[in-house]
């Protein structure tokens, strides 16, 4: 029997008093052969009048039976209740008395991207049920006209729809972030600008963090001016997030434009750190980069390193780590950083590989050792693939097999690797 309080209903009520957490939305949603475990569900009834209460007792006794079921008297005891705990569905009169029609809805709009909502209504308000599930109520039912097999299906049906709803939502927005990231990313890898004859040969790769992992600010860029010198960069902006790929896509571009202008060196790196500084969101943002010059005339390259790990020289069957004297990073010492450049040999048929640190930082076993940079230069030297695209993607997938006992790289991984083209142009642009 009711208590004429507000509280639980009879003894459809569970009685332990524990909060009860949302319900997940489940990887199948059940089907209409399924049978339902009433108990493990829970409703919340707004009602202020004691005898409607006690029809729906009656209605969930025989058509959900073990349901148990909170009931308050009013809006105001709904939003407190609703605060504490989320019901699987709420059970909405819609006239209370501190609100009444279309506005009682409010009382659970703020939560109804994650509760069915079934509004009860009266013989002569059908109109006004119909408004509500415009308004966002999956179901209404009119009271006096329900049976019990009827008001079970129809809970079991709201439950459904709203855990259908909240699964199509979860999945529009995971395919607006892809699509976002994905604009974001071609902003940060985008296709080299080669002008004249091709100088070089490129291998550029780039491997997203694990699942569930936030975009980084990982890029790199290659431009080939009229005469054959090559410029290349990679960089990192330290951090995950929209907001250090959006600044990671600001510096690429700024990288860009300042090498069509003619502006390298140690100029180009004070002007790309005055552009970090005016984009990043934060103080404790900055970006590691390494810049080159190819020049194919005497095959050299000149090398401007901000804070950025070294490279990897592949000869024939040798690899060396070559880390050339550099500089702070982007943004770690603003307006007071020095960078120097520097000169290497580049014979023909050596490569250089680029890269982010996120192929040298994943574990390397079930313990927290990392695989570090000298880590990475033994792997490089136990693969003997001649072809650079072979050598580049074998080197990732070992890294990446090493750190599976962690789920994988964690971070993003940029590589770019170059070596001069001294094939048959007409043949390679063809």
């Amino acid at each position: 029997m009711l208590s004429g309080q507000s509280g639980q209903i009879g003894l459809l009520g569970d009685g332990d008093g524990k909060p009860r957490t949302e319900a997940p939305i489940p990887e199948h949603l059940p089907d209409r052969t399924t049978v339902w475990s009433w108990p493990d569900l829970s409703v919340l009834l707004v009602e202020d009048d004691q005898g409607d209460a006690l029809l729906v007792e009656e209605l969930i006794a025989d058509g959900a039976p073990g349901l148990p079921v909170r009931w308050v008297r009013s809006a105001a005891e709904a939003r407190t209740r609703l605060a504490e705990q989320l019901p699987d569905c709420v059970l909405l009169d819609l006239h209370l008395p501190d609100a009444h029609g279309l506005e009682t809805l409010g009382v659970v709009r703020e939560y109804t991207d994650r509760v069915a909502v079934i509004v009860l209504t009266g013989l002569d308000q059908e109109q006004i049920g119909l408004a509500a599930v415009a308004a966002g109520a999956q179901d209404y039912l009119v009271k006096g006209r329900v049976e019990p097999e009827l008001f079970g299906r129809a809970l079991r049906y709201a439950i459904q729809r709203k855990q259908a709803e909240r699964a199509a939502a979860a999945l529009r927005t995971s395919q607006m972030r892809a699509q976002e990231n994905a604009r974001l990313e071609r902003g940060l890898l985008p296709t080299p600008l080669l002008r004249g004859e091709r100088s070089v040969d490129i291998v550029a790769r780039y491997r997203p963090g694990r699942a569930n992992a936030l975009l980084g600010g990982d890029f790199y860029d290659v431009v080939q001016q009229a005469d054959g010198t090559v410029h290349a960069l990679i960089g990192d902006v330290a951090g995950h997030g929209p907001d250090e790929a959006a600044t990671g896509v600001a510096l690429r571009l700024a990288w860009r434009t300042l090498v069509l202008s003619d502006i390298f060196g140690l100029r180009q790196l004070q002007l790309l750190e005055e552009v970090l500084l005016a984009e990043r969101t934060g103080k404790q943002t900055f970006a590691t980069l390494t810049s080159l010059i190819l020049r194919p005339s005497d095959h050299r390259v000149v090398v401007t390193r901000a804070g950025h790990p070294g490279m990897l020289m592949r000869t024939g069957a040798r690899v060396d780590w070559v880390e050339v004297p550099g500089g702070p990073a982007l943004g770690f010492l603003p307006g007071r950083a020095e960078w120097s450049t520097y000169e290497i040999a580049l014979p023909l048929g050596s490569g250089l590989m680029l890269f982010t640190d996120g192929l040298f930082e994943g574990h390397t076993d079930a313990g927290q050792d990392r695989l570090g940079e000298e880590g990475l230069l033994e792997l490089a030297r136990t693969i003997s693939a001649a072809d650079p695209a072979v050598f580049v993607d074998e080197l990732v997938r070992r890294a990446e097999a090493l750190a599976e006992s962690h789920g994988g790289l964690e971070d993003d991984v940029a590589v770019m690797y170059l070596q001069w083209n001294h094939r048959d142009l007409k043949q390679d642009n063809r």
